[in-house]
């Protein structure tokens, strides 16, 4: 039963993630639910390395169909890996508390300007051009590269918003440059967990397989209906997200 219930999981995961990223939202509670005595670093390993191949798939078919600033998102990759690298690091020295009960309030913010600003990110104009979008871009990348490893819940839509905000892309190019981005953050993450035997690669493989199909499937969605359609997913998961993340930072005080 549990490999049925985390191939499944693991198919709507990878068509969520492709569109907007927050696959998270789906995948790490089915591990959580069907492993219940597992130790979270093996769950979470487990899911990065199924996941990654999602977002490579994703990134492959909207390199295909959109085009990528490879000039300024390649070293900005380099550098998301880098900070992943020290978020992962960071996570074992320092308490991550305050942080997950900031989040839910970071994302209302997030969800209430892009409300506000009805037009952000329907159209592509980009702000940055050469070097000035090279370095704006490996910010953005090296900023939730290393969110991504200290902490991780929603860093497909933290790198969609930023490039749409402060790069000027649309939903559907800043989508298209987070699933590099954050192939690269997972493919890091993946080696760390590998290295200390945190990864089921049993259950891994097989949910590879369903995460890539689901991915193909968004993807393919994203590109028939657009920048809008992109934007009105990426409003629902920012919503799913502030309440799971509240619902974790504050739902089990006392």
């Amino acid at each position: 039963m549990e490999w049925l219930i985390l191939t499944l999981a693991s198919l709507l995961a990878g068509f969520v993630d492709a569109i907007v990223g927050g696959g998270g939202l789906i995948l790490m509670p089915a591990l959580f639910a069907t492993f219940p005595n597992a130790a979270p670093a093996t769950l979470l390993g487990t899911n990065k390395s199924a996941s990654v191949w999602g977002t490579a798939a994703a990134t492959w078919r909207y390199a295909r169909r959109v085009p990528v600033r490879w000039q300024a998102l390649l070293p900005a990759a380099a550098v998301c890996a880098l900070g992943a690298w020290l978020g992962a690091w960071a996570v074992t020295v320092v308490p991550a508390d305050g942080l997950r009960r900031a989040l839910p309030f970071i994302l209302a913010g997030v969800l209430a300007y892009t409300l506000a600003r009805k037009d952000m990110g329907r159209h592509h104009a980009p702000r940055f051009a050469g070097a000035a979008e090279t370095v704006a871009a490996c910010a953005v990348g090296g900023v939730i590269g290393f969110y991504d490893g200290l902490f991780g819940p929603g860093t497909g839509s933290f790198f969609v918003f930023l490039f749409v905000r402060v790069l000027g892309y649309d939903f559907l190019h800043a989508s298209a440059s987070a699933k590099l981005l954050n192939t690269t953050s997972n493919v890091a993450a993946v080696a760390l967990f590998a290295w200390k035997g945190h990864v089921w690669w049993h259950y891994g493989l097989a949910m590879a397989v369903a995460n890539v199909a689901g991915s193909l499937l968004g993807t393919r969605l994203a590109f028939k209906h657009g920048a809008g359609f992109v934007r009105g997913v990426f409003l629902v998961v920012v919503t799913v997200l502030i309440a799971k993340t509240a619902w974790d930072a504050y739902g089990t005080l006392p």
